[in-house]
């Protein structure tokens, strides 16, 4: 079986990771940089190539695809579902994700729970915008930010209104959202695969910050889930139609709010806190929604048994 793992850099933890997944299985995985792919479409015999060669035989790919490619990931990801790739992230999936104002629109929808959220393309009236998420403070953040970058957190109605009015001076599409005091500058990362969260870490805000992201300089524990906490996460990656996914949770009076589903959640962190081999549990589940469906219902329960050890 050939895999491609679709990801800009070979060295990256998670990549290196799911190709040591890959080949203990006996499968073969390929690397693939997706900025280096042409695409060939034709009605007959859509095709792509790779460094100059024709990519032929592969038979499932695993997205890897970074925020700041997104929009070439999808075009790849649609030309593999017409080669009748099987992709781990459909690029439906992975358009959803990525656009926050979207997804918790769709959130919204499915009644999962999520902070209040105000947005506006012309923010005449800063002070709307504020009052719709329950006054200061509140956290401002771009709509195509990533591992915690673009997130601002405004303690005053002042210090609110003069961070829209800077956004709004770069032509910057952002959210304004309510801030979780409750949540103490804590996250919850629920790792999810198929129809379980398999693994789940808290963060932990570096002192003097309040995003937990660990490229943010955050800490990490695990944590056990409340049975809420995982049905929400499991909802939250079924929206948007995501069969891996990093969920995360803030912990809130009003019960588990999602601030964002994450279509390429890192392994590095989750694997060293939950001791874990979630990159295998990630290829075993690949390899299952390949076979047949008599095959899935029997390595879905496979997987929640290796999963719970």
């Amino acid at each position: 079986m050939k895999i491609a793992i679709l990801s800009r850099d070979i060295n990256l933890y998670s990549t290196r990771r799911l190709i040591e997944a890959c080949e203990a299985r006996g499968f073969e995985p390929l690397v693939i940089d997706i900025l280096k792919c042409y695409i060939d479409i034709a009605s007959d015999h859509p095709d792509m190539w790779y460094m100059g060669e024709r990519l032929a035989d592969i038979d499932a790919a695993i997205p890897r695809i970074g925020a700041s490619v997104t929009h070439y990931g999808i075009a790849v990801l649609c030309q593999f579902e017409m080669m009748n790739v099987f992709c781990l992230a459909d690029a439906t999936a992975l358009a959803r994700s990525r656009d926050k104002l979207r997804s918790l629109q769709l959130l919204s929808r499915e009644r999962v729970g999520i902070p209040k959220t105000s947005f506006a393309h012309l923010v005449q009236d800063p002070k709307t915008l504020i009052d719709l998420v329950g006054g200061a403070p509140l956290v401002v953040k771009l709509c195509t930010g990533s591992q915690g970058r673009g997130i601002v957190l405004a303690e005053t109605p002042k210090a609110a209104e003069s961070v829209i009015e800077a956004f709004r001076e770069l032509r910057a599409e952002f959210l304004v959202q309510e801030f979780i005091r409750e949540a103490e500058g804590a996250d919850v990362r629920c790792f999810v695969i198929g129809d379980q969260v398999v693994a789940a870490m808290e963060r932990t805000a570096a002192e003097g910050d309040f995003r937990s992201n660990l490229h943010c300089g955050g800490t990490a524990k695990i944590t056990q889930l409340t049975e809420d906490e995982m049905r929400t996460a499991i909802r939250a990656a079924r929206t948007m139609g995501l069969w891996v996914a990093g969920v995360d949770l803030l912990r809130s009076d009003r019960g588990p709010l999602v601030m964002e589903v994450n279509s390429s959640p890192g392994l590095e962190g989750i694997e060293a806190v939950s001791g874990l081999d979630i990159a295998g549990l990630i290829v075993d589940y690949l390899v299952m929604r390949c076979r047949s469906p008599r095959e899935r219902h029997s390595s879905i329960e496979h997987l929640g048994a290796r999963a719970s050890r």
